[in-house]
């Protein structure tokens, strides 16, 4: 069946043309399983300003998150975005916290600021993600944003992130723990000690850039055996397609011989 406007696509470049194609891949969304999420200014311009600004978007996540269902474990608010680690507990849950968000955020910002047009740099990306494997390392890498960002020299510096709830015990009616944060000892105090913990060592720079990967290209985040239980759940694939396999491993040639071997037995023969 023709789509509308196949003219269009067939004469764009290639590369155009399969980003405007596969630009808007439906989301990894399943309820109970927790995600990265991190939302920028458009063209990185700043979206907090001042302290108001920052309570007026974080009371703003916190209503979202209470009528949408959805628990924050840990997050961060930086001038230019914000980045959030969140399960959802119904299947629109992120989609409509950040979809609050955004509108009354949006409907502050212009009235304070007497500003016109889009505020935010298109959608927010994502990825699910195990929380056995990457619940914390995740957490640790939002936690830090602004130690990386030249902001503050320590975690603890920085008034606008959940490491003061989650290392240090401080209330923060944003913050639910997670079941693998509560199993990180048998009291609150336990809990925070051990997390506070993991901060003594720096993240390392392969995993931090899986997880900015996974979040940008919105793929799962986690092992083979994960990738394929969430892809027997959701129907879909996990994780983008090998560009041609590598050549020179086991796997690809015998997968190769396989498929040349189906080809023989059905009189397909060899080209």
């Amino acid at each position: 069946m023709t789509r509308p406007f196949d003219w269009l696509y067939s004469k764009l470049p290639r590369p155009l043309n399969l980003e405007l194609t596969m630009a808007r891949l439906p989301r990894f969304i399943l309820p109970g399983y927790p995600q990265h999420v991190i939302q920028r200014g458009n063209n990185r311009q700043a979206i907090l300003r001042d302290e108001e600004d920052y309570w007026f978007l974080w009371g703003t996540l916190r209503d979202a998150a209470q009528k949408f269902q959805c628990d924050i474990h840990a997050y961060t608010l930086m001038p230019n975005h914000f980045h959030l680690i969140l399960t959802p507990w119904q299947n629109e849950g992120i989609g409509k916290l950040m979809q609050y968000t955004g509108r009354y955020y949006v409907q502050h910002v212009n009235t304070r600021y007497e500003r016109t047009g889009t505020l935010w740099e298109g959608r927010y990306r994502a990825t699910l993600f195990d929380p056995t494997a990457y619940l914390l390392p995740a957490s640790h890498y939002v936690e830090l944003n602004a130690v990386r960002a030249g902001l503050v020299t320590l975690a603890a510096d920085y008034d606008w992130s959940s490491y003061a709830a989650n290392a240090l015990g401080a209330e923060d009616e944003l913050v639910t723990p997670h079941e693998v944060y509560k199993q990180l000892g048998r009291s609150r105090k336990a809990q925070r000690e051990a997390y506070s913990d993991g901060f003594n060592s720096q993240l390392d720079e392969p995993l931090v850039q899986r997880i900015r990967d996974a979040t940008n290209k919105a793929w799962v985040l986690g092992d083979e055996r994960f990738c394929q239980a969430i892809e027997g759940k959701l129907n879909r694939r996990a994780l983008p397609r090998s560009r041609g396999g590598d050549r020179r491993s086991n796997v690809y040639r015998t997968s190769v011989e396989q498929q040349s071997t189906r080809r023989q037995a059905s009189g397909g023969g060899t080209s």
